[in-house]
């Protein structure tokens, strides 16, 4: 890849600080080349979404088998849905076309795939180990959910100071519920339950992580929502230590160890490493935040910085 075409890939990418090795050597570039064709034949950043979903949901049903080629064709049906996931955020950075619908889709996408994952694991584990592993996996399952969540909290939160607004995806449940509030529930019934799913989902992000509320509160007060630049600096200098947690809860570890736990016919690892590992990485993430968020918080309020 020649400077330019380097530096135009590097333009539909959220942030550098957000991405990590695997996004940028691998699913950014290939993401790339797929936003290039698409744009090209006129399909838009959630008709990549939906297919996205479906390819992911379709890898996911492969591991229910114990045939090795099919569990290889699952995987690479799950990266070719990541690639796509990675595609139409970067198309929407190349054309703008933001949309309430296509935030939506795309925090949904992963959890449509990791669902048929769950779903197809328990039924291929089912006559070795009975409920026991329906108890693991809903177990593994919802704090995969909580895992995913407030990393991508925490990557916006960095963008958010980093960017402002504009180049983040945050979203308050209060900004949330005004929409709600204001939308036509009768004409757009499935919008207005993606909505509330929304909804429900950033509130469970904010009960997670009332000190960095607590922050926001006093930026919102104290500067109109848009914090100076000085303290964006000094955020984005504390932030960058751990944001390589985030990066452990998002797709890229996990679904390396999925890959080799379902190659090696041992699925239930998987399930043990989102219970042990995943959950360390999500509570020492969560604390060093906090920590970081109430410190300035403090500073704000009295002046210290």
């Amino acid at each position: 890849m020649n400077r330019e075409s380097k530096k135009t890939l590097e333009a539909t990418l959220k942030s550098k600080d957000t991405e990590e090795f695997l996004d940028i050597h691998y699913y950014r570039p290939l993401g790339y080349a797929w936003a290039i064709f698409f744009k090209k034949i006129g399909v838009t950043p959630n008709q990549i979404t939906i297919a996205s979903i479906f390819i992911g949901v379709a890898g996911g049903i492969c591991f229910y088998f114990t045939d090795l080629w099919i569990n290889l064709l699952g995987v690479f049906l799950l990266i070719w849905a990541n690639t796509y996931d990675s595609a139409d955020g970067q198309l929407v950075r190349m054309t703008n076309r933001k949309s309430e619908w296509g935030r939506i889709l795309d925090g949904a996408c992963g959890d449509f795939w990791f669902i048929s994952i769950y779903l197809a694991l328990i039924f291929r584990l089912w006559p070795q180990y009975g409920y026991g592993i329906v108890v693991l996996a809903v177990a593994a399952g919802y704090f995969h959910s909580k895992q995913a969540a407030l990393a991508d909290y925490y990557r916006n939160i960095h963008l958010f100071f980093l960017n402002g607004k504009e180049g983040s995806e945050l979203d308050t449940s209060e900004e949330i519920a005004e929409r709600l509030h204001d939308l036509n529930k009768w004409k757009h019934p499935l919008f207005a339950f993606f909505e509330w799913a929304y909804w429900n989902y950033t509130k469970g992000q904010e009960a997670w992580t009332p000190k960095m509320q607590a922050l926001l509160r006093v930026i919102k007060s104290k500067f109109h929502s848009k914090a100076p630049d000085w303290f964006c600096r000094y955020y984005r200098k504390k932030s960058l230590r751990y944001l390589k947690y985030t990066n452990m809860l998002s797709f890229n570890l996990r679904s390396l160890v999925l890959f080799a736990s379902v190659l090696a016919n041992c699925p239930w690892v998987y399930f043990i490493f989102e219970l042990t590992v995943l959950n360390g990485v999500l509570i020492y993430m969560v604390n060093r935040y906090e920590r970081i968020a109430y410190k300035f918080r403090g500073g704000l309020l009295h002046d210290e910085f």
